[in-house]
């Protein structure tokens, strides 16, 4: 097993620790930022797994197939967290993950077809904002903070439904049998 899907594995198994942190007061006066600097050191994992994979060239399958995997594990599990917390509403969190699901969905049937669909600077954004909401979420820092914390969720939520809509459009034709 190559170093990026190392890594990748090495978030994955992050994620149990990050809930039992989030969760329950295992860390005393401490749980937040255990559990904060988990999710960071995690979402950090991403961004070197993917650099080296591609500088190296060791992209997998088990990469292709791990990697978004373990991201979507990550985010989703950090915001049902955060709902549990009554940190995060939970309409907000189902508009995200569903918003997952029909991406996923498009990619298995572009795959099915040689298709491969890149991740666009919308979806980039999306998940940029995402990850400082659920940072800024777990803080909890309160005050002027929680007026931050709702522009950047609002911003979160925009970028993922303006992410979906502008996927939909660029890539109609994975859904039209003969078009793509």
């Amino acid at each position: 097993m190559n170093l990026p899907n190392k890594l990748t594995v090495l978030r994955v198994v992050m994620i149990p620790f990050f809930v039992v942190f989030m969760l329950t007061d295992i860390g005393g006066a401490y749980g937040n930022y255990i559990s904060l600097a988990l999710f960071v050191l995690a979402s950090l994992t991403d961004l070197l797994d993917g650099k080296i994979a591609r500088k190296y060239n060791l992209v997998t399958n088990f990469g292709k197939f791990m990697d978004p995997l373990a991201d979507k594990l990550l985010v989703c599990s950090a915001m049902i967290c955060l709902v549990e917390l009554k940190r995060l509403d939970a309409w907000i969190v189902i508009v995200i993950i569903a918003r997952e699901f029909i991406i996923s969905g498009f990619r298995l049937i572009a795959s099915d077809n040689g298709v491969v669909i890149a991740a666009s600077y919308w979806g980039k954004f999306k998940t940029t904002f995402q990850m400082l909401m659920i940072i800024l979420l777990i803080l909890n820092l309160g005050g002027v903070f929680e007026t931050i914390e709702t522009i950047v969720t609002w911003t979160a939520l925009i970028l993922t439904v303006v992410s979906l809509v502008d996927y939909l459009i660029k890539n109609k034709g994975v859904l039209l049998e003969g078009d793509i």
